[in-house]
């Protein structure tokens, strides 16, 4: 229970690792708000979080939105009176070779991943410098370092970072900790979704890409998650700008 009493912002969080991290800090003792981007989506993941024996709230938001994103935080601030914990968790993929990607594909990425994030954070900032704490986690990926047909995906992660870092130095002498997290190949949706817009299974893809892994399988969502709960909680506090 190392953050009984906290209360966290999980973006994305309908399913795959949102839905992961959300249920985790649950475990963790925090209050959760669900972000998605219809509350529908969002009761599953509600669900589970009430189940773990912690309060929750499902939140409509499209986070590139900065009106939608005000009153997202207004309303998560309103119900449970404070928020410690931001995991910016929204994703969305437009893979393509760049000479085939579009103008559309770009900004779509770039608007949900980084613009988003930016926005989230700046609003959740806002009651953590007042409260003189809170954490923040950027989800980042392995492909910021650049990957064929993707990008959009990792100019977006590899902007995470540095945003990560450069927030990390705004907010440090307020007690706020940010930091990003950079998963390889997690078996998820996406993921799914992913091969089978390349022609292959899901089994398929991890028969090819598993081989890479030094541990030999493909990541869970958990395993995300659990290190995404260390690093809001006080037993990390001395960790920012990673």
């Amino acid at each position: 229970m190392r953050l009984s009493g906290r209360v966290a912002v999980v973006t994305g969080a309908a399913r795959g690792i949102g839905a992961a991290e959300a249920i985790r800090l649950a475990q963790e003792g925090a209050n959760v708000a669900v972000v998605d981007l219809s509350a529908e989506a969002a009761e599953e993941t509600v669900e589970a979080v009430e189940a773990a024996g912690a309060e929750a709230l499902a939140v409509a938001c499209d986070v590139s939105s900065a009106q939608q994103v005000e009153a997202a935080f207004e309303e998560i601030a309103n119900r449970f009176g404070r928020i410690d914990i931001l995991i910016n968790n929204a994703g969305v993929l437009r893979d393509n070779l760049t000479f085939k990607m579009s103008e559309d594909d770009w900004d779509t990425v770039l608007d949900v991943h980084l613009k988003g994030s930016f926005l989230c954070s700046k609003a959740a900032q806002k009651y953590m410098v007042e409260q003189e704490y809170g954490k923040i986690v950027m989800t980042s990926s392995i492909v910021a370092l650049g990957n064929r047909g993707q990008a959009n995906y990792s100019s977006a992660k590899a902007g995470l970072q540095a945003l990560a870092r450069t927030l990390a130095l705004e907010l440090g002498r307020f007690n706020i900790n940010v930091n990003a997290v950079a998963p390889g190949w997690i078996e998820t949706e996406m993921t799914k979704e992913a091969a089978e817009r390349a022609g292959m299974s899901m089994e398929d893809m991890k028969e090819r890409f598993a081989k890479n892994i030094p541990l030999k399988r493909f990541g869970r969502v958990e395993d995300i998650a659990n290190v995404v709960a260390f690093l809001v909680s006080d037993d990390a506090s001395y960790i920012s700008g990673e």
